[in-house]
């Protein structure tokens, strides 16, 4: 590889939830003189460092990590919002002569970062208060209908209710005067055109994701995991915030409502884990090309990182 290439160069690491790439995003930065930018659409928030996994002080002191916590939970972030960002960051990193490393388990992130995104324009702050607050008083389900009234196809498409993304097409409508089905068929538009994206995916087997999405979440309790979703509870946040949909955050506070035993809670929030773990694992095989798979969770194999680095 070129000079030339090399300073255009990502390193993209993908896998789902509990599969190692954090910790192989960090071994392969420290081999490459690199940044780690987060593409996880839960950790990009700040309320539950835990819950949803997000890089603790020690290893923010091994290289340098970026795009995590900066976004409270009122925050309604979207994906053009963190492209933006990202992109950033990647320029930042080239600038400095660091290898970037992208690292997360968010498809839509990593998916729009490498092959573009539709060119549609970011919503104001007052639309996405003014549809927020039409979601609070009247549901998602409504929201749907009246978005089935101005995009039909965009609602056919979508499930009635998925709180963010049918959110996101009438913001969208409500903004720009434009339906979101008219802007996809646009011409994509990439924020980093000139990158070289090296992708690895992370392809364990079923079994071994399900020990390790248990695991991880009998540790997270240990480490204070219910006192991070009382915090939260005692704020009585709009639980349709993006940020109150990371993995065990419902559960939990189902259990403090005292709709469900804490045991109850801790089984849900694991079987949960394990689903959107084998959602994601299906999404990164069918739908993300990769240059190097690995068939198994990270485990800290040095020759695998040396592979991605070289």
């Amino acid at each position: 590889m070129s000079a030339k290439q090399e300073k255009r160069r990502v390193i993209v690491i993908a896998g789902p939830t509990a599969s190692g790439k954090s910790q192989l995003a960090i071994d392969v930065a420290k081999a490459a003189d690199g940044v780690v930018i987060n593409a996880d659409s839960q950790q990009v928030y700040n309320c539950t460092p835990l819950l949803s996994a997000c890089p603790d002080d020690r290893d923010k002191k091994i290289v340098p990590h970026r795009l995590y916590e900066i976004w409270g939970i009122e925050k309604n972030g979207s994906v053009v919002e963190w492209l933006n960002l990202a992109a950033e960051e990647i320029r930042k990193a080239w600038e400095e002569g660091k290898m970037p490393v992208v690292v997360g388990g968010t498809g839509l992130y990593i998916d729009n970062l490498i092959n573009g995104t539709t060119p549609i324009p970011e919503t104001k702050p007052e639309v996405r208060r003014k549809v927020m607050k039409m979601l609070e008083e009247d549901g998602v389900q409504v929201l749907h209908a009246k978005l089935a009234e101005v995009d039909a196809e965009a609602a056919a498409r979508l499930n009635r209710n998925d709180t963010t993304r049918v959110r996101r097409a009438y913001e969208v409508w409500l903004d720009t005067g434009k339906t979101l089905s008219e802007w996809h068929r646009l011409p994509m538009k990439k924020v980093l055109p000139d990158a070289e994206f090296t992708v690895v995916k992370i392809l364990p087997p079923q079994e071994e994701l399900d020990e390790r999405c248990f695991c991880r979440f009998d540790k997270m309790m240990e480490a204070g995991a219910l006192e991070e979703a009382e915090s939260i509870y005692a704020k009585k946040y709009n639980d349709k915030l993006p940020a109150m949909r990371a993995l065990g955050v419902p559960e939990l506070l189902a259990y403090l409502k005292g709709q469900c035993s804490k045991r109850e809670a801790v089984e849900k929030a694991k079987l949960h884990s394990r689903q959107y773990a084998k959602r994601q694992r299906t999404w990164f095989a069918n739908k993300l090309a990769a240059r190097i798979i690995l068939d198994h969770c990270y485990d800290g194999d040095v020759s695998v990182v040396k592979k991605i680095v070289n």
